[in-house]
């Protein structure tokens, strides 16, 4: 399975990258398990996307869970909470 990934804000800073393109082995269908994905990649990955921190996901542009089901051709936003003054 291959996914368009996005990184917004203080996310892209911190990873250094602005999208990408991420394959998946087959029954990684879930949100989690792509950013279980993301994790193993250490360092940076491991601390930015670690369980805790604060920031949202979206698929196709719609909000989703960690639960949320993932399919070839997705477009995944990670990004971190928006804040408005």
């Amino acid at each position: 399975m291959k996914l368009k990934v996005l990184y917004f804000a203080r996310l892209r800073e911190r990873l250094g990258v602005a999208e990408e393109a991420v394959e998946l082995p087959d029954g990684m269908g879930m949100v989690a398990m792509l950013l279980d994905v993301l994790r193993a990649r250490g360092g940076v990955w491991a601390e930015q996307l670690a369980a805790g921190k604060n920031f949202r996901v979206a698929v196709n542009q719609d909000m989703a869970g960690m639960e949320a089901p993932i399919e070839d051709g997705d477009e995944v936003a990670i990004f971190p909470p928006v804040t408005g003054g």
